[in-house]
């Protein structure tokens, strides 16, 4: 018993697998790092690079988590939750950072930095 013709699939016709499809999101994702890599060789401003490169970076991570981590087949609540996590994790590095950092305002004195015992009998 064969199914009825307009089911079967056309002689030749193949289903495009999974496979091919990681493969290109793989492509797009080498692309896109390889004008990252050569963006960083270019004479341009520093503000227009490092905000290029961050887009860049928004997107190379959104391509990764929607395909590859498959949250875009995944329910919506699972991927809400992983952005909570996420801001989460943003928020506490950015408190971290400046927590811990140092203050940029404020310029290095040649007093603030001690240079150990040993070092200063050579100089």
């Amino acid at each position: 018993m064969s199914a009825p013709a307009a089911i079967q699939p056309a002689a030749g016709h193949h289903e495009p697998s999974k496979f091919h499809f990681y493969i290109q999101i793989a492509m797009i994702l080498a692309v896109i790092t390889g004008v990252e890599v050569v963006l960083i060789y270019l004479p341009l401003a520093k503000g227009l690079v490092i905000g290029t490169l961050v887009t860049l970076s928004a997107v190379k991570f959104l391509f990764v988590i929607f395909y590859f981590m498959h949250l875009r087949w995944d329910k919506m609540f699972c991927t809400i939750l992983f952005f909570i996590g996420l801001i989460l994790a943003g928020f506490t590095m950015f408190a971290l950072l400046h927590l811990f950092g140092a203050d940029a305002s404020k310029p290095l004195s040649a007093a603030a930095i001690q240079l150990p015992a040993a070092m200063t009998a050579v100089v």
